[in-house]
């Protein structure tokens, strides 16, 4: 089995934010992003992780920054140790085909989410009110179904627990009505555009999560981008409305955890060898299939 990165220690620079699976670290105007191996279900960090995790969901975000930087800057300035700063030159193993040197932006905290399917909470969501985030939408629509037109669902992170689905008026509240615009036009082109291309290889992106910053002044992309972790990946050979979809993303842990009767409160358990490998397939199957490349392609 492949190493597992669960952690990251560079004492020359000053940690930023260890999140879920990154471990950020700050470089005066710039940022190193540093993507672990590990994974996490129901806001809950899982013992073990899943081999390549980190190397994939790297080299998808700069595939995608790369694709998609016509329509808006992102804050991607390289993902080449060779050009990373000569402190970290030492640290080529651990950072290779893992780590990104970004701009340092002002974040918007808002999560802007883009829906062309309705799936997840949104499903949930549309069951109870016939609407989502007070989008009303057409009665009859059946889970995982596609929607006429690709929404925008934005979210705040509350304070405990889940994210909270918030509506646009919100939004206007939180960041102004020239900005929530901004934010709606550019999540929606952005997934329109990268949909379109993901179903040319075979992939539906049911949904996906847009993190966006402020840098002098200019919207930027920042984050990750159009992942596994961040979105939902549905085979279109096997696609069926009507029921839960087959997925390339974290979806196959979280109905392994619900299977098992975990309480989603306890320390996460560990997962069998067997759940840990069939996700790492997942995810590098997703890689390969969206950028018609090897993972080792991407290490170079």
């Amino acid at each position: 089995m492949e190493d597992i990165i669960l952690t990251t220690e560079i004492p020359e620079l000053k940690l930023f934010q260890r999140g879920k699976v990154r471990d950020i670290y700050d470089m005066g105007d710039r940022l190193l992003i540093v993507t672990t191996d590990r994974i996490s279900a129901f806001d809950s960090i899982l013992p073990n992780g899943i081999p390549l995790k980190g190397e994939i969901l790297t080299a998808l975000s700069v595939f995608w920054f790369n694709y998609t930087k016509k329509i808006v800057r992102n804050h991607l300035i390289t993902s080449d140790v060779d050009e990373f700063p000569g402190v970290l030159r030492s640290y080529r193993e651990i950072l290779n085909g893992r780590a990104m040197l970004v701009n340092k932006a002002d974040r918007i905290d808002i999560e802007c989410v883009a829906r062309g399917y309705i799936s997840g909470s949104a499903w949930k969501e549309y069951m109870e009110k016939g609407s989502i985030c007070g989008i009303q939408l057409p009665s009859g629509l059946v889970e995982s179904e596609r929607l006429p037109e690709p929404i925008f669902t934005p979210a705040i992170k509350a304070s405990v627990g889940h994210d909270e689905n918030i509506s646009k008026e919100r939004v206007n509240e939180i960041v102004g009505e020239d900005l929530g615009s901004m934010l709606r036009e550019m999540t929606i082109r952005i997934y329109k555009k990268a949909a379109a291309y993901a179903e040319s290889k075979g992939i539906i992106i049911a949904d996906t999560k847009f993190e966006f910053g402020l840098l002098d002044d200019e919207l930027i992309l920042i984050d990750e981008l159009l992942t596994p972790d961040s979105s939902r990946f549905w085979p279109m050979d096997d696609y069926s409305p009507g029921k839960p979809q087959k997925s390339f993303d974290k979806q196959f842990v979280r109905d392994y955890l619900v299977g098992i009767n975990w309480d989603k409160e306890s320390p996460a358990p560990e997962l069998p060898e067997d759940i840990v490998m069939k996700t790492r397939d997942r995810y590098l199957d997703a890689y390969m299939r969206i950028t018609g490349k090897e993972l080792n392609d991407a290490r170079r």
